[in-house]
């Protein structure tokens, strides 16, 4: 039974940093922030007492694992685990798309225009890229800012690409 949750637990580590990884490298912006695991309390507490048991923790882990599990042979093979990851990978794109529309859909068409992407930031971040405030984006403007947007949303390779 310990091997079987060690290898469980382990199992899930490794699909959970896949995500995350997959996550990151998605450049999904403020929607990507701690969406890496993210089980709700009700979800783990499979008896609904208030409290997360091991037993519930490895049970919960079991059938994330068998769901990944497609031929059923007690493994993931890579197949497996790219299946898993792009279909997670989906469902957070998914989300993020119908966040991005509920938020910027100003006339509620289920669509965003170009006028309605742009409203939010009425020429803020134009602002704040021309950190001279000489109406205009010198190249050194541009690289800080684009350093500063990928230490924080985990483009680095973005930046160093540049360099």
């Amino acid at each position: 039974m310990n091997k079987t949750v060690l290898m469980l637990g382990l199992t899930t580590a490794i699909l959970a940093g896949g995500l995350s990884v997959a996550q990151a490298e998605s450049h999904m912006g403020k929607m990507g922030k701690g969406m890496g695991m993210h089980h709700s309390f009700e979800e783990l507490d499979a008896d609904a007492n208030g409290k997360i048991t091991p037993e519930e923790m490895s049970a919960h882990m079991q059938a994330r694992f068998e769901g990944a599990d497609t031929d059923g042979d007690g493994a993931l093979s890579k197949d497996e685990l790219i299946a898993r990851m792009t279909e997670r990978q989906a469902e957070r794109m998914a989300a993020y798309a119908d966040h991005m529309i509920e938020r910027h859909d100003a006339n509620k068409d289920g669509k965003l225009s170009p006028d309605e992407m742009q409203a939010r930031n009425k020429g803020k971040m134009f602002e704040m890229m021309d950190a001279d405030g000489d109406g205009a984006i010198s190249k050194e403007e541009f690289t800080e800012m684009r350093g500063k947007h990928g230490q924080h949303h985990g483009m680095m390779k973005d930046k160093k690409a540049s360099e």
